[in-house]
């Protein structure tokens, strides 16, 4: 009979035979990630080291396990040699553990114990971190997003509409870009809205077709929630360019930039949702690379499960497309969250590696749960529902793909330590960090131009101007939709990635605006067209 994905092998080994499968197993002739030393029969054994070929690591990963086991720490190692070897990386930091990366660790006896024990030669190093604040809410460089280019798919998540209501701001969204109102902030997004429920715009609401007048007073409530709740100023100009993220420094390391979220905590959806948009917009930007010797970035999603708790299926079927496609654009993606169940199977399925920190069994589901992790692994020599509910702080079990595309021994693993401080660092080096940065003279600013709230205050103005005498005057008409055909983009060559954005969208949009994404003729399905998110590409001045 076959063996059970992640059972002991049947087959007695001595323990120098493990070890030596271990060594085998991941021999690389590239640039490797260290991740530690492995534990085999209950012992450390240094000659057997651990690591993650550099060139896989845009195949995606998961770094699990349950609070307190070490996965915060194991992607702060991670990132520091990623940094090293010249990859930038981005790290969303929701608990404020991060921002110690900028400043070089102190070891203690302590460390340099465990350190030598597993072969590795500590030494204490800083690098190179730019911190990010979404609207510049805390400690950081402000990140805003415009809501056009936010789009309708990730805005209905954060504004938490059902797939109805979401398929109506889909229309909404049409409406204002063919009538070039810019949809810069939620104030424009909701002057649009009250235009098109007035007695002036019901021509034009009812021109729209599948938009009710009282869904659009829903989504209007809904808006006028979020800008009572202070989420205005995540929207707006000067809009964040992700290609700011590829960057490196002098030293020719890549530059780790940290979004700070720790007073975001209570809005999981918001940042969740924004992590997406950030990916979305790689997405557009980045051509196509195929297999690299290293990837471009690799972007660490923590509490991951945030992301996917509550997601309409068109949200999880444009994160599952995002995921698939990024890769050959050369970014990794590693979720970090508790249990492999937080991550929905056909997400999971695509993460190639996979370090899995200490489970804990306390209720019957963390049971079913642990039992669910283990049938994900190889067959191997360990008894994983013992190691996984055993393993200490630091340790993990680990396989990932090597570089023919198959996965390596299962290794039960005593993680490296980070060189530089584990934890937040001192409040004044964040301070000081953000004002040297590059990045502030052009994001600092907020900058309110001339988009749709504006041109509808115009309009409304215009027509109360009018002269009474005489016969009534019509208001002035709106701006005349654009007819002319998008510039030639290579995002929508059609086929290929263009089929997989379709069939995201299709779902997302509701039945009554499939066929007209379909249509290739319709500006409608043009403009959909430009990403799996329905995002749009940033507004260049």
């Amino acid at each position: 009979m076959a063996e059970t994905s992640g059972a002991k092998t049947s087959t007695a080994k001595s323990t120098e035979e493990k070890v030596a499968a271990l060594q085998k197993g991941y021999t690389f002739e590239g640039a490797t990630i260290a991740l530690g030393a492995a534990i085999v029969d209950g012992e450390v054994r240094p000659e057997a080291q651990v690591a993650l070929p550099l060139g896989m690591m845009n195949r995606h990963g998961l770094v699990a396990g349950a609070t307190g086991t070490g996965k915060t720490v194991t992607l702060h190692m991670m990132a520091e040699q990623l940094s090293s070897a010249g990859v930038p990386v981005f790290l969303a930091d929701i608990k404020g553990d991060l921002s110690g990366l900028a400043a070089p660790g102190a070891g203690g006896e302590k460390l340099l114990a465990r350190t030598r024990g597993i072969g590795q030669e500590w030494e204490a190093a800083s690098f190179p971190v730019e911190y990010l604040a979404l609207g510049g809410d805390g400690a950081g460089v402000p990140v805003r997003a415009t809501v056009t280019s936010f789009g309708p798919i990730l805005l209905s998540r954060v504004m938490e509409l059902n797939e109805t209501q979401e398929s109506s701001l889909t229309l909404i969204f049409h409406f204002a870009d063919q009538h070039q109102l810019e949809l810069v902030d939620l104030k424009d997004l909701r002057a649009v809205i009250q235009f098109l429920t007035s007695d002036e715009g019901k021509d034009e609401l009812e021109n729209l077709g599948g938009l009710s007048k009282a869904t659009a007073g829903v989504i209007l409530r809904e808006l006028v929630g979020l800008e009572a709740a202070g989420l205005e100023k995540f929207f707006g100009e000067p809009e964040f360019d992700t290609a700011e993220l590829l960057r490196t420094a002098p030293d020719g390391r890549g530059v780790i930039t940290c979004l700070e979220l720790p007073s975001l905590q209570g809005r999981p959806v918001l940042f969740s949702t924004f992590l997406m948009w950030l990916l979305a917009d790689l997405f557009h930007d980045l051509p196509e690379m195929g297999d690299v010797d290293k990837p471009k970035l690799v972007f660490f999603l923590d509490e991951a499960h945030l992301l996917f708790n509550g997601a309409t299926k068109a949200f999880l079927d444009a994160i599952t497309q995002t995921v698939r496609l990024i890769r050959s654009k050369g970014v990794g993606i590693f979720f970090v969250t508790q249990t492999p169940k937080d991550v929905p199977a056909d997400v999971l399925g695509q993460l190639a590696n996979r370090v899995q920190h200490a489970l804990r069994a306390f209720t019957p589901d963390d049971a079913k749960a642990l039992k669910a992790t283990v049938s994900t692994f190889p067959v191997s020599d360990y008894d994983l529902e013992e190691v996984l509910t055993s393993a200490g702080i630091g340790e993990a079990v680990v396989t990932v793909m090597n570089e023919n595309g198959a996965p390596t021994p299962v290794a039960l693993t005593r993680m490296r330590a980070p060189g530089s401080v584990v934890g937040p660092a001192d409040a004044a080096l964040v301070a000081a960090t953000v004002q040297a940065s590059p990045l502030l003279p052009r994001y600092g600013t907020a900058v309110d131009g001339v988009s749709a709230y504006e041109k509808l205050q115009q309009q409304e103005a215009a027509a109360s101007a009018a002269p009474v005498p005489g016969p009534a005057q019509p208001p002035p008409p709106l701006p005349s939709p654009r007819l002319e055909p998008p510039a030639p983009s290579r995002r929508d060559d059609g086929g290929g990635v263009a089929d997989e954005v379709m069939g995201a969208l299709g779902g997302a949009l509701g039945s009554g605006l499939r066929s007209m994404i379909r249509s290739a003729g319709t500006q409608l399905g043009r403009d959909l067209m430009r990403s799996v998110f329905g995002t749009a590409p940033r507004r260049r001045r």
